[in-house]
């Protein structure tokens, strides 16, 4: 059996739909999900091949209902290795149940970004890893095209916004927010101004994530408004601009690099073009420059947005 971890429902689902559509080609291969709201009775006897799924659910199945037997698991998967290994919750769920599974398990690890200290740990909990990386002539940024605006306060961010909606609703659009409650209130303030928007957060129950999510993927909404919870993995392929409503940092008020590629990176797929505007407070500005600088080496520099 294979056990693969994501670190979010929307993920989890996504990588299933993907799995279940390579095995149509194979015999008998089935994949369940092991994620909040698929509830299954205890004792029931899991005969899928492929279980994907989230480490909180995955370690209910476990040790909790007693559905799923870790000594039997041959393969397991953490997808955004670097987060899973990074996020203390995630962190401590994965490595439980990595310490549970067979010691001839293969494991692999699969993220667009690593961070030197994350690395270490995966080297730690792999024994001789192989370690397969993209050649620094293959990374590049220069399909997706930034800009930035240059803002006093959230109401100018939110006028700027206004400015460019028609923009943003030619193909499709994700508005990425650092908070819940500035997701809530921005797609409240969309609203009331006649826009169409959805809000996807994870305050919201699996199914009205999954139903917002699919409608987005089909089209019938053309601007989502979220949280970090669609910054990794996330494919729509319409999806022709990311808006950073506020530059994502982490605990300690320094850009978070990765969190920045990853949201970003929603566009520009499937070797499209893409735009990526920031919405940046004048005392955030030197969070942009570094966030530039960074990326200096496979990126085109961010522009004043008055260039567009």
């Amino acid at each position: 059996c294979c056990l693969c971890l994501a670190p979010t429902y929307e993920l989890a689902v996504q990588t299933g739909k993907v799995v279940e559509k390579m095995g149509k080609r194979c015999v008998n291969i089935r994949v369940t999900y092991a994620v909040r709201g698929n509830r299954i009775p205890r004792g029931t006897k899991i005969e899928e091949q492929i279980i994907i799924g989230t480490p909180g659910t995955v370690l209910d199945w476990c040790f909790k209902l007693k559905l799923l037997d870790l000594k039997k698991i041959s393969v397991f998967v953490l997808d955004e290795a670097d987060v899973m290994i990074d996020t203390q919750g995630f962190l401590d769920q994965s490595v439980r149940i990595q310490r549970t599974l067979p010691q001839d398990c293969q494991m692999l690890l699969f993220s667009a970004t690593f961070e030197d200290a994350v690395l270490r740990f995966a080297e730690q909990i792999i024994l001789d890893p192989i370690i397969i990386k993209l050649r620094r002539e293959e990374m590049t940024l220069t399909n997706i095209r930034q800009y930035y605006f240059l803002c006093e306060n959230i109401q100018d961010k939110y006028k700027a916004l206004c400015n460019i909606y028609g923009s943003i609703t030619v193909g499709q659009a994700i508005i990425f927010c650092q908070t819940r409650r500035n997701a809530k209130w921005l797609s409240q303030e969309l609203i009331l101004d006649g826009h169409e928007v959805s809000i996807l957060s994870g305050e919201l129950t699996v199914e009205q994530r999954a139903a917002i999510i699919q409608r987005f993927r089909e089209g019938k909404e053309k601007v989502l408004v979220t949280t970090n919870v669609c910054a990794r993995g996330i494919d729509v392929e319409q999806v022709t601009i990311v808006v950073n409503f506020k530059l994502p940092t982490n605990q300690l008020h320094c850009p978070d690099f990765e969190t920045y590629l990853h949201r970003i990176g929603r566009t520009g797929r499937f070797g499209k073009k893409g735009l990526a505007f920031n919405m940046v407070e004048r005392h955030n500005l030197p969070l942009l420059r570094r966030i530039e600088e960074h990326f200096s080496e496979y990126s085109i520099p961010i522009k004043p947005a008055l260039h567009v």
